[in-house]
Parts: C-alpha cells; structure tokens; sequence
C-alpha cells in the first residue's frame, strides 16, 4: 500500500499540473471570496487518484491530466434532438458558452434566469449565499476536488430563481464544435416555498467537461430534472449534483446515458427538513470503450423525509458500469424511508459491473433497504418470448427495455419518460 505521504504528494502534484497557468476568472467580491476558497480546498486536498476510496473502480486520470484529451464529433445522422417534441425556453450553450442568439428569451413568469457571467460583475446577487456553499459541504465526509476546481476556474452557467411555478420546463441544451474543447459549467438553482419547476439537460458539453449543479429547494418546493448526456463515444466528464432540501421539499432527478468514454455522475443530497423526497435514478446503455460511474450519498438529517436511489445500466462489449451508493440516517432522522437499487444487465462476458452498496444508520426507527444484482439475459424469459413467435433480437430488445423500465419510472412526467424510452429503444435496436 502506498504510504499516505507519498498519496497525498501525487494528489497535490496533480492538483498544480493541472491549474498552472490558470487564473481565476474576474468578478466581483462575492464570487473572488467563492472562487478562492475554492482553489484553497482543491489545494489542500490535491487531485483525486485510483488509489482513493471513492475512485479505485474508476482512473480519474482522463479527467485531472493537464493535457486536454480529444473527441471526435459525432454526426448526429439525422436523429431528432432530445426533448425537441417539447415546449420548453431553450438555453443553448456552445463549447460550454451561452450562446444568446441560439437560445430563446431568458425571460419566464415566476422564474429569475441571467448567466454566470453576468452575475459575477455585480456587487450583490441573490445566489451570493449558495454558490460554492453546497460544494463546500460536499467535501465531507469524501472530498470531492474536481467539483472544487469547478467553483473556482468556472465561468459560464446559468443561475435560476423560480419564485412561482413556471408554465414550460427550462432546457439546457449543451453542444460542441471543436474536437478538443474542454468546458466547466456552474449551475446554481434556487426553488423558492411552495414553487415548482422542471430542468432538462442534454447533449455533449465538451470533449472534457467538468459541471457543477447547486440546487437549493425551500420548503414545499419540487425540482424535476431530467438528463440525457448525449451520445458522443469518447467524451469523458464529471457532473456533480449537490442538493438541499427543506421541510416537505422535493427532487426527482433521472439521467440518460449511452455511450462516453469516461463519465461520472455525482450527486449528494441533503434532507435537512422534516418530511422531505429524494429520487435519483439513472438508465445507462453502454458499447465497448465505455466507463460509466454513478457515485450517490443521501443524508438523511430530518425525520420523516424519503429517499430512493434506482440504478440500472446495460452493458456489452468490455463496457463498464460502476455504482456507490450510500445513505446516511442520522439519530434525529426518525421514521426515515430509504431505499436502493442497482442492477446490471450484461450482453455478453467482456461486460463487467462493479457495485458498492452502503447503508449507514444511527436512527432506530427506520426503513431502509439495499440491493445490487448483476446478470444476463434470462434464457428462461427469452425462450418464453421466443416460443410466441418473437425473433431473436426482437425478444432481446424487449427484456432489456422491461429490465431498464423501474429506472424510467422515476420521471414524474409520463411524456418525458416516454421520450426517452424511445430514444434508449432506438438505441438498442442498432446494437442489441
């Protein structure tokens, strides 16, 4: 075992190869306070290496290296963007910057929109006591240095205020035009009592990118957030979603993923008001050179609150899918609900799934439950499907969708669930 000295000294080297030369970007007093301390902790804590707890199922080395690795662009063939069927305000970013002209009128009854950028030239913002606030908190207990970089070295995001549910969901839609970009994205997101409101996000944010998501729900409030990230198949990326969540607050959040070379979806949630609901969920199909990490921790800090983690990836061809997941009930956190799932569906032997399921309690009056399975097809199932007449490839497509459908049911929307399911049918169709 390599001693902690010399860890930490490869994790501080990384950290300085991969900021030299960068400075932080100008703002005002509020956000240069955020930012600095940022760098402060990306500094104290170094880099994230495979020797850590919480990376060795995955080499962050793709994500922390100084040289910027290359992605091809894939041409889209035709394919209908995601959620294009939708009415929706359209917030366009290009090689992670807004870009105005492309995306509608950041005006919406109920809802506050202006840019990153634009907020750091003022002196006073309402977001000045959330940005950079939930990311800080998300370094204990595991730090988590590339969400740190992000706060300090980001300057394009969106920050959002809904006051009153809006009547369309806002869409972030995220395209490249270079093989080598590279973006950081900082969203923070505020649901004010009572209020609710629905975020999509899709498409390749960069060759390599590094997003961060801060969303603070009042109490009463519902987040929905749905995700697709697109289909390029070398892009590689961190999303970070840290959430906090009052008294009878909401967030169901559900990501899509197929294809990437390297992705990592963090989220940390917070329940810290009594009577409180959170579900993350994530449906991944995955081909060959492809590494797919969902890491999850719930905490449970108020009584009476809910959670459900709701995990499924298809995976073949050496494809890897990685879940942690922890939730975390602290001793106030009586008559607490929690419950989690994860499951692989492996095509064929290469495929391998690698799961850390976690259940932490220091309540006595709680429900919570955990279970993580990996397998192939039933043959079973398939020789039923089969005997009816049912082609090979066609029972096969059909098993895989009923195998992802628990997933999808996390999305509050029928006609958003639907969507997507189409677009993992049609997925599945050309390689299943």
């Amino acid at each position: 075992m390599m001693p902690r000295a010399k860890l930490k000294a490869q994790k501080l080297e990384a950290a300085t190869a991969l900021l030299a030369g960068r400075a932080l970007p100008e703002g005002g007093a509020w956000i240069t306070r955020a930012r600095e301390a940022a760098r402060g902790r990306v500094m104290a804590m170094g880099l994230p290496v495979k020797r850590d707890e919480y990376w060795r199922y995955t080499d962050p080395r793709r994500l922390t290296d100084a040289a910027l690795p290359e992605a091809a662009l894939l041409d889209p063939q035709g394919e209908p963007p995601v959620f294009d069927a939708f009415d929706r305000v359209r917030l366009v970013f290009v090689d992670g910057v807004l870009d105005a002209q492309a995306s509608d009128a950041l005006t919406l009854e109920g809802v506050e929109i202006c840019t990153l950028a634009q907020a750091a030239r003022t002196d006073l913002h309402w977001a000045r006591d959330l940005y950079g606030t939930l990311e800080a908190r998300a370094q204990n207990p595991v730090e988590r240095s590339l969400a740190s970089v992000n706060t300090a070295y980001a300057s394009e995001g969106l920050l959002i205020r809904v006051t009153r549910t809006p009547e369309k969901p806002l869409s972030i839609i995220y395209r490249r035009s270079a093989n080598s970009a590279e973006a950081m994205v900082h969203h923070v997101i505020r649901v004010e009592a009572g209020a609710e409101a629905t975020v999509l996000e899709n498409g390749p944010l960069a060759a390599r990118f590094n997003q961060v998501m801060e969303v603070d729900v009042a109490e009463g409030g519902t987040l929905h957030h749905v995700r697709a990230q697109g289909r390029d198949h070398e892009r590689a990326g961190v999303a970070h979603l840290f959430a906090r969540l009052g008294a009878g607050a909401q967030i169901k959040s559900f990501t899509l993923t197929a294809n990437g070379a390297l992705i990592r979806n963090e989220a940390v949630i917070w329940l810290d008001g009594e009577g409180g609901s959170a579900h993350i969920a994530g449906a991944t199909v995955g081909d060959g050179a492809f590494h797919h990490d969902d890491t999850v921790f719930i905490n449970h800090a108020a009584p009476r609150c809910e959670s459900r983690q709701v995990f499924k990836k298809v995976l073949r061809h050496g494809a890897v899918g990685v879940f942690q997941g922890k939730i975390l009930v602290d001793q106030v956190a009586q008559l607490t609900d929690g419950y989690q799932i994860s499951q692989s569906l492996l095509l064929d032997e290469d495929a391998q799934f690698l799961a850390k399921p976690e259940l932490e309690i220091y309540a006595d009056n709680v429900k919570c439950s955990h279970g993580s399975t990996s397998g192939e097809i039933d043959p079973n199932q398939l020789f039923y499907l089969r005997a009816r007449g049912l082609r090979e490839d066609q029972a096969k497509l059909l098993l895989v969708l009923a195998f992802l459908a628990e997933a999808l049911e996390e999305i509050a929307d029928p006609a958003l669930a639907e969507d997507l399911r189409a677009r993992m049918e049609a997925w599945l169709k050309r390689r299943v």
